[in-house]
């Protein structure tokens, strides 16, 4: 995310969500969260030094505002017989305690169908790469799929794992978060990571064939936002509080989609990733076109 300290983000590879859903689709994107997303750099920015920030803020009135981008590109899937990896280097809001009540970063993927749609989920699938909320050491991953409420993937609530960030906290440092889709093994698997540390898989022999089919047989597109409040935040405690303190962003270093052709499972080491190449020519990490493993 190289660029200028205060310019909004590359449009070629990035649209902005804007408002409380999209056209016609559920009200506050369906979660409940409570914020209005905007194109404002108040919002959205870089900080000129290679990283994107997604800040929520309050204004006096006490409405939230957020940030939610989304690429443009929905054609995110692993070869035949192959693989594909989607990572970020991402810190969370350094917020803690009852300050961060309320605050729920992301970055994810939804199915190429949903984009037009909006009324197809979770059927077409979501990958939720990492979540929190509430300012706790934790990474949640999730696969949604199926119908809802209940059906094959347990809806709303979805089929996934979490863990502790190593060393440092998700709030105090950045840390690299990936999902391997790997279409190379039976049953497929889709594995998720942290710091290259596998804390969650989910494969295709724990739902049906046809709800993985829906869910999976098409390409994706990348989400990264901050909510405020919602399902998940009121799941450990709810939120937005009077006591929330805004203006605390999720920093964003890159986001990187690469494949392989085949062969062998496992997650790889970071830094040992020679089986993988962009997915196209040039990569893809939001902004300056160049394949990095940033450290």
């Amino acid at each position: 995310f190289t660029g200028a300290a205060g310019s909004g983000v590359n449009t070629t590879n990035w649209r902005y969500d804007i408002g409380t859903s999209y056209p016609g689709g559920p009200a506050n994107w369906g979660t409940g969260e409570v914020e209005t997303m905007t194109s404002s750099t108040d919002n959205v920015s870089l900080d000129g030094n290679g990283n994107l920030h997604i800040t929520p803020r309050r204004d006096a009135s006490g409405a939230w505002t957020s940030g939610r981008i989304e690429t443009n590109r929905t054609d995110f899937q692993p070869p035949s017989g192959g693989k594909m990896r989607v990572q970020g280097r991402i810190q969370m809001p350094n917020v803690t305690g009852t300050a961060a009540r309320g605050y729920w970063p992301a970055f994810w993927m939804l199915g190429a169908p949903y984009r037009g749609n909006y009324h197809n989920w979770p059927g077409v699938g979501e990958l939720d790469i990492m979540e929190n909320v509430q300012g706790l050491n934790t990474v949640w991953s999730t696969m949604h799929c199926g119908v809802s409420p209940g059906g094959p993937c347990n809806e709303t609530t979805g089929i996934g794992g979490s863990t502790s960030c190593p060393g440092t906290t998700c709030q105090a440092g950045f840390h690299t978060y990936a999902m391997e889709w790997d279409r190379s093994v039976s049953p497929e698997a889709i594995r998720f990571s942290v710091d290259g540390n596998n804390y969650f898989t989910m494969t295709s022999d724990r739902v049906d064939a046809t709800t993985w089919e829906n869910a999976t047989n098409h390409g994706f597109f990348i989400i990264l936002n901050v909510a405020m409040g919602g399902g998940f935040p009121a799941a450990f405690g709810g939120g937005p509080y009077p006591e929330t303190v805004p203006g605390h962003p999720m920093v964003v270093d890159y986001v990187q989609v690469l494949q392989s052709s085949g062969g062998g499972g496992g997650d790889p080491e970071p830094g040992n990733r020679d089986a993988y190449s962009p997915i196209q020519a040039e990569s893809y990490d939001g902004q300056s076109g160049v394949l990095t493993e940033s450290t």
